[in-house]
């Protein structure tokens, strides 16, 4: 995990991102493990503490479960339900704001239409 961090919100939500934006991309899969606390506070240069907040937080999410003993593992619905709640967030935050830009340009669906999107799988 990138050591970098931004004083817009605490450090234990950037970390609670980071893994969400790994499951979200694939990085982490149902069942994989997290690193490890103190290897993720050690890379980070955080409080072990800090790290296991937001560990914690994931956990109670339901997108992480402890394993006793064993450490802290994707759960088996964790992208699907991330992908449904990042969507929805994005259609009430994100969208309307880019929808008022594209009326205010008077971009249309054809120009809209000839700009490549790449869609995931592609390289």
């Amino acid at each position: 995990m990138d050591p970098e961090w931004n004083d817009s919100q605490p450090i234990y939500r950037q970390i609670r991102d980071r893994v969400v934006a790994m499951v979200l991309d694939g990085l982490l899969k149902e069942g994989d493990p997290l690193p490890s606390v103190r290897a993720v506070a050690t890379e980070s240069r955080v409080n072990p503490l800090t790290v296991m907040k937001a560990y914690q937080q994931l956990a109670d999410d339901g997108l992480v479960e402890k394993r006793r003993g064993l450490g802290m593992f994707v759960t088996t619905d964790a992208r699907e339900r991330l992908l449904a709640g990042e969507r929805e967030k994005f259609l009430a935050e994100r969208w309307p704001e880019i929808r008022a830009t594209i009326e205010r340009l008077g971009l249309t669906r054809e120009l809209l239409g000839v700009i490549p999107f790449k869609t995931r799988g592609e390289g």
